[in-house]
C-alpha cells in the first residue's frame, strides 16, 4: 500500500508543499449507522486516505457542539462531540493517522464560541456589568427602552447581527454581538482571559499530536471597541470587524506557541481578502505559516484571470517567504465540477447561482484540468472530501431537509452550503452507498442522489480513467517528481492567450489548455500525465480544457 508523501510529510516545514484532504466528519463514513459521519468511519478508511497519496488530514470541527452551525459553534474545545466518539477516540486516530504518515490539522474556532459555552451560560445568568460579560460583546440597545440593536451590524448568515437577553429578573436585557449565528456568540478578545484560553486550547491539542491547526474566520476577531454603524456597500478603512490591524498580535502569540515544539506545529488561516498585500500581512516571519487562495477558487476558468491570479499570489508570499496554497472546493463552497461546467465559472459567496445550467461533462473535464494546473504550481494543494470522486453539488434537497442556518436564516433566498456536503459514496448500487454500515438504523443525514452507484469510491476504483484513479495517479506523480518540490517557476511562452504554460525545477513542464481550439505542445518534451486520456506520447496538441503534465528531453 502507499503511504502519505516522505518529501513533505516528513519534513519539518512539511506544509510548504503539502497536500493536505479536508474532512468534513458528518459527511466522510458513518461507523455506528446513525446515518451521520464519525470518527469510527474515518479510522476506517485511514488506508484508502494514505492510498490516495495524501500528506495531511483537515478536520473540520469535530468538538462537543449543539451543532447550530454544523460544529462551528463549540461548546467545549477539549472534548469531542458524542455523535462523532469521544477523546480516546481521537487520540486513538492521531496516532493511527500517524503511524500511515498522514499528519493531522484540527480546526480552531477564535472569532465566537457556542451560547452552549460555558462561559456564555455564565454571563447571561450574571446580567448587565458582570465580569463574565466582558467575555463577550454584551451592550445596551438604542431606543428609549433599550428595543432597538446597539448598531446596524448585520450577520454573516443574514438578519441582525444582535439577540437581546433578557436580565436575571426576566426583564428585557441587553444585547449580544454575533456575527455569525444568534447560537455563535462572539468573543471580545480584548479581555486577556480569552486569550489565555485559546492558547491553552492550541497547546492541548498539540500535546494531544495534531500536526497543526486551521483558523476559522482568521480575519474577524479583532473589533473596532466603539462598535460603529457604518454602510456595508462602503465600508470605512479601517474595517469595524475585518482585517483590523490589531489582529496580528492574536496570530503572533499563537505563533509563539506553535514554535514551541519540535518540529513547530502549523498555523493555516482562513484569510478571505481580496488584497493580496493585506493577505501576506498574515503570512509574516511571525504569525501563520500559510493561508488558504480564495483568490484561486473564486477565479473563473478563464486563462487571464487565473494567470493574473498566479502571478499576485506567487507575488505576494514571496514577499514575506510563505509558501502559497492552491483550493479548488471545500465545505462552504459549490463543488467545482459544478462550478466549471456553468457559463459563469467563478464563485462568490453573494451569488451561489444555484438552479443555473450546468454541463457536468465539461465541468468534469475542466475539473481534471484544473487538478493538474493547480498541483504543479509551487507550494501546497487543498483537496475536499468527494472531490477525488469527480462529485458535483447536490441542488435538489428538499427544503425540509436542509440543515444550513443560512438557508433558514435567508428564508431560503440563499440556498446555504448543503449541497457540497452531503455524505460521500463509498461502495453498493442505492444509498447509502456504504457511507453507513449495512443494517444502519438511519438514513443519511442529508440524502444522496439515487444515481451516485458509478460515483462510488469501490466503482471508481476499478475503472481505468475513473476520477479517482486520476487522482491516485497525479497524487502519485507529484510526489515523485522533484522539480515540484522545489519553488523555482517561470512562465514560458505561449503563441495563444488561452493557453497557460510554465516551467519548474528539472525540466518539469505543466500546459494548460483553456483555449477552444488545440494547442501545440512544446518541443523536446515528452507526456508524463494529461488530464484527457486520450494525450499520450504520440499526441502534438493540447485539446481544449485539458492539462498535460511534461518533461524535457
Amino acid at each position: 500500500m502507499a503511504t502519505a508523501n516522505d518529501t513533505a510529510s516528513q519534513r519539518p516545514e512539511w506544509w510548504r508543499d503539502a497536500v493536505i484532504y479536508q474532512v468534513y466528519p458528518r459527511s466522510f463514513a458513518d461507523g455506528n449507522g446513525d446515518g451521520v459521519g464519525d470518527l469510527a468511519g474515518v479510522r476506517e478508511r485511514l488506508p484508502y486516505l494514505a492510498e490516495l497519496g495524501v500528506d495531511a488530514l483537515w478536520f473540520s470541527p469535530w468538538y462537543a457542539s449543539p451543532q447550530a452551525d454544523a460544529g462551528y459553534d463549540v461548546a467545549d474545545y477539549r472534548s469531542i462531540d458524542p455523535m462523532f466518539g469521544d477523546l480516546a477516540e481521537a487520540g486513538a486516530l492521531i496516532e493511527e493517522a500517524h503511524r500511515l504518515g498522514l499528519r493531522i490539522v484540527v480546526d480552531v474556532v477564535p472569532n465566537h464560541v457556542s451560547d452552549q459555552h460555558v462561559w456564555f451560560r455564565e454571563a447571561r445568568e450574571a446580567g448587565p456589568g458582570a465580569e463574565a460579560r466582558d467575555l463577550f460583546w454584551f451592550r445596551p440597545g438604542r431606543g428609549p427602552c433599550g428595543e432597538l440593536p446597539p448598531n446596524d451590524w448585520q450577520s454573516v448568515f443574514g438578519g441582525p447581527a444582535w439577540t437581546r437577553v433578557p436580565d436575571p429578573d426576566g426583564s428585557p436585557g441587553e444585547w449580544y454581538l454575533h456575527l455569525f449565528a444568534p447560537e455563535q456568540p462572539d468573543l471580545n478578545w480584548n479581555n486577556p482571559k480569552v486569550r489565555e484560553e485559546h492558547e491553552s486550547v492550541l497547546r492541548f491539542w498539540f500535546d494531544l499530536g495534531a500536526d497543526g491547526v486551521r483558523i476559522d474566520s482568521a480575519t474577524m476577531p479583532a473589533k473596532d471597541p466603539e462598535l460603529p454603524d457604518f454602510d456595508p456597500a462602503s465600508p470605512p478603512v479601517p474595517h469595524p470587524y475585518i482585517d483590523r490591524d490589531d489582529v496580528h498580535a492574536i496570530y503572533r502569540s499563537w505563533r509563539a506557541v506553535a514554535a514551541d515544539y519540535t518540529p513547530p506545529r502549523a498555523l493555516i488561516g482562513e484569510v478571505w481578502l481580496a488584497d493580496p498585500v493585506r493577505f501576506a500581512h498574515y503570512l509574516r516571519p511571525d504569525e501563520m505559516h500559510t493561508a488558504f487562495n480564495f483568490d484561486y477558487l473564486n477565479s473563473p476558468w478563464e486563462p487571464a484571470a487565473l494567470r493574473g491570479c498566479i502571478d499576485a499570489t506567487l507575488d505576494a508570499h514571496a514577499s514575506v517567504g510563505a509558501a502559497p496554497t492552491w483550493v479548488l472546493s471545500n465545505h462552504d463552497v459549490t463543488r467545482h465540477v459544478t462550478r466549471y461546467g456553468r457559463a459563469d465559472s467563478s464563485y462568490g459567496h453573494a451569488l451561489r447561482q444555484h438552479g443555473t445550467r450546468t454541463d457536468l461533462v465539461l465541468g468534469t473535464r475542466r475539473a481534471r484540468a484544473a487538478l493538474l494546473l493547480a498541483l504543479a504550481l509551487p507550494g501546497g494543494h487543498y483537496i475536499y472530501q468527494g472531490e477525488e470522486l469527480g462529485l458535483g453539488e447536490v441542488e435538489d434537497i428538499p427544503a425540509e431537509l436542509r440543515q444550513d442556518p443560512i438557508f433558514h436564516r435567508t428564508g431560503g433566498a440563499d440556498i446555504g452550503r448543503d449541497g457540497c456536503r452531503v455524505p460521500l459514496p463509498w461502495s453498493g448500487q442505492e444509498p447509502p452507498f456504504g457511507f453507513s454500515p449495512p443494517g444502519a438504523s438511519a438514513p443519511p443525514w442529508l440524502p444522496q442522489p439515487a444515481d451516485w452507484a458509478d460515483s462510488t469510491a469501490e466503482a471508481q476504483s476499478g475503472r481505468p480513467g475513473s476520477m479517482l484513479r486520476f487522482y491516485r495517479t497525479a497524487l502519485a506523480l507529484r510526489r515523485a517528481e522533484a522539480g515540484l518540490h522545489d519553488e523555482r517557476f517561470a512562465w514560458l511562452p505561449a503563441d495563444d492567450p488561452g493557453v497557460l504554460a510554465f516551467e519548474r525545477a528539472e525540466g518539469f513542464v505543466c500546459v494548460a489548455n483553456l483555449s477552444s481550439a488545440p494547442a501545440p505542445l512544446p518541443a523536446d518534451t515528452a507526456v508524463v500525465l494529461a488530464s484527457d486520456p486520450a494525450v499520450d506520447e504520440e499526441s502534438f496538441a493540447v485539446p481544449p480544457d485539458t492539462t498535460v503534465w511534461l518533461r524535457r528531453t
